[in-house]
């Protein structure tokens, strides 16, 4: 149905006498069937009290029609006296918009999304309410001004002024997306924005709508799912404790953080086995940081020393209770944090003006927290939110299975070598039977280790036993393997090469 107004003329009597084209597109009688008769014959009830008594008032309000095909349906009208000019009345005047009409209004007006109307000459026609509040003007102060002349700096809005006109001009649907700084706004936003024309009744082009979504929350949970994705291939790679932990770092700096470090318990770097985690206090070995700029929390703690972390601050919290902290400049964890950071670093404060927002995770594997991974945020405009700190615990928990992993490697791999040269025999056995000289070569597997062994047995008689073994497999069982068997080679050797008495 054309969205055009429909037209009816009535005269002092009741009858009508004029019907135009809208008229009948609503109601499906066509002029013939209607000039002449009383308008009452169009109604499906009386009319309303108010529109019997309006007299020489206009008036303005809903009646019940019957369409042409038999069903009834409302409609707003408004009833505007006509005079001929002498004083006397000539009838009235009966308009209306098709049903819906009101409804569209008020749909614009009261979207979600900025919504805008621009005429050819990419000048304001309409804003809506959610628009007035993002570039924070009511509608008045933009109506008819032409747009580089309503923003503050013209170039960073190129790219929405070229697609206007691209659409203006060629009357082609345009849709993309692109960071902006709204003026009413205090930090950056992700738009996804939508133009098309708008053409009347004839088809001829009248002016551009346009539709923009704020769209920030879902491109961040785009990037941090494309950084999960990216987690999956890049940390892990070695079973080397200080370089994943440096893998983790490069996944989250520069995309995720300005800022970010990895602090170890001490045990981890070693042998010993997990001890207690102090219910206070925790002291903490740093391993990796990187950050984007030259003044940053990084220059406190080098790689290498030592930082210890006191409650409320959230890498004391977040060991000390299993989960992701979040703060924000001005919190009292957030201001522990500095202070533990100052008491180390005095001469980095000036770094603390621009950070606004951190994250602190604990690295737990197997139900073993490792240490904890902080997460920085200083010219990231966008403050971390709780989705992130899901997101960093995630990302902390698979981070802390690699490191885990060649924590073990490191250790087993310690324990299988001291294992294996202490069954390895130092030196052959002094004899007399021949000369010896020997050279072990050990595996070049992953792990070091493996159960090949050679051994020279002193027996009776001058003689000399010399025997080479290997032991399938590598690691811990091997070498114990290599080590009962060189044990009951030496036994057996002795045992069976015994002389005897005649």
């Amino acid at each position: 149905m054309d969205r055009v107004a429909a037209v009816a003329v009535i005269d002092t009597q009741g009858r009508v006498t004029g019907w135009s084209e809208g008229a009948r597109l609503l109601t499906g009688h066509p002029a013939e069937e209607v000039v002449g008769r009383p308008a009452a014959d169009l109604l499906a009830g009386e009319p309303p009290v108010e529109a019997r008594t309006a007299g020489a008032e206009a008036w303005y309000g809903t009646v019940t029609l019957r369409h042409r095909d038999g069903h009834r349906f409302d409609l707003a009208v408004t009833v505007c006296p006509v005079d001929r000019g002498d004083g006397r009345s000539a009838g009235y005047a009966v308009t209306a918009e098709p049903p819906g009409t009101a409804l569209a209004a008020q749909a614009f007006e009261q979207a979600s999304m900025s919504m805008s109307v621009f005429d050819l000459q990419q000048r304001y026609l309409r804003v809506n309410d959610a628009a007035c509040k993002v570039l924070g003007v009511p509608e008045v102060a933009l109506t008819g001004r032409f747009f580089p002349d309503t923003v503050a700096d013209i170039e960073e809005n190129r790219g929405f002024l070229r697609h206007l006109r691209e659409v203006a001009e060629t009357g082609t649907p345009v849709r993309y997306e692109n960071f902006a700084v709204a003026p009413a706004l205090d930090r950056e936003h992700f738009w996804s924005l939508e133009m098309w024309p708008l053409h009347d009744a004839s088809g001829t082009r009248t002016a551009v709508a346009i539709a923009a979504y704020d769209s920030t929350g879902q491109y961040w949970a785009r990037r941090r799912l494309a950084l999960l994705n990216e987690a999956a291939t890049h940390i892990g790679t070695t079973l080397d404790v200080v370089r994943t932990a440096q893998e983790l770092i490069e996944v989250l700096v520069p995309h995720y953080a300005d800022f970010a470090s990895v602090d170890l318990l001490d045990w981890v770097l070693g042998a010993d086995e997990p001890p207690m985690l102090p219910a206070d206090d925790v002291e903490l070995h740093r391993v990796a940081c990187k950050s984007t700029g030259p003044i940053a929390p990084g220059v406190a703690v080098r790689v290498g020393e030592t930082q210890i972390y006191r409650p409320p601050a959230p890498p004391a919290l977040a060991l000390r209770e299993g989960r992701a902290v979040l703060a924000h400049a001005g919190e009292p964890g957030f201001r522990a944090w500095l202070a533990d950071r100052d008491e180390h670093a005095p001469e980095g404060r000036p770094f603390r003006k621009g950070v606004h927002s951190m994250i602190a995770a604990p690295l737990r594997a197997r139900g073993t927290t490792l240490g904890v991974v902080v997460c920085v945020r200083l010219a990231h405009p966008e403050d971390y939110g709780p989705d992130d700190a899901v997101f960093t615990e995630e990302l902390a928990s698979r981070a802390a299975v690699c490191i885990d992993n060649a924590r073990r490697f490191a250790r087993e791999r310690t324990t299988a070598l001291a294992l294996q040269h202490s069954l390895l025999p130092s030196g052959p056995p002094g004899q007399v039977a021949l000369d010896v000289a020997h050279r072990y070569l050990p595996c070049r597997s992953q792990a070091g280790i493996g159960g090949d062994w050679f051994d020279v047995i002193p027996l009776s008689g001058g003689r000399v036993g010399l025997v080479v073994g290997d032991v399938v497999g590598h690691g811990i069982s091997s070498s114990a393997t290599m080590g009962r068997l060189r044990t009951a080679v030496r036994t057996l050797a002795e045992s069976t090469c015994r002389p005897t008495n005649s």
